[in-house]
């Protein structure tokens, strides 16, 4: 039986996300989402660090250039946040190669732009394999409390 990586820390973050969508609804700037879950992982207590700036690599070697994911929760979780209709495999491979890049291992993808529900994704990403699971998942805000979390 496989381990669920820092489950608690992504249910906790889910948990704010849902939290969110459920007060503000779809239909809001990427921007608009982005302040909502600052004030939401504060209230929450989740520790997190908005836009930080992450160092790439290439053949082991420092770039210049970095990656900004929209928070890093708990100094460990990547969550990238999304406002539209749909999340498309772009926004999947955002997230996979911010794991990639930054050594963390677990990736939430979460999109608020849908008007009938929040959806979200969580990636893992082992040290080991260096490979990616993705568990998807699209819930109604109405149904947060029906234990259907990823």
């Amino acid at each position: 039986m496989e381990t669920y990586l820092h489950k608690e820390e992504t249910y906790k973050t889910i948990g704010a996300c849902f939290e969110v969508y459920n007060e503000m609804g779809g239909g809001f700037l990427e921007s608009v989402y982005q302040e909502c879950l600052e004030m939401e992982l504060e209230a929450q207590a989740v520790p997190f660090q908005p836009q930080q700036k992450l160092r790439l690599k290439y053949k082991g070697k420092r770039l210049e250039k970095t990656f900004e994911p929209d928070f890093v929760c708990f100094e460990k979780i990547i969550v990238e946040i999304k406002a539209v209709s749909a999340l498309t495999d772009e926004h999947r491979a955002q997230v996979i190669n911010y794991l990639h890049a930054s050594g963390m291992e677990v990736g939430l993808l979460v999109n608020f732009g849908n008007h009938q529900k929040m959806e979200h994704e969580r990636f893992v990403c082992t040290t080991a394999h260096r490979r990616v699971q993705s568990v998807k998942s699209a819930q109604s805000a109405v149904k947060k409390e029906e234990g259907s979390r990823v």
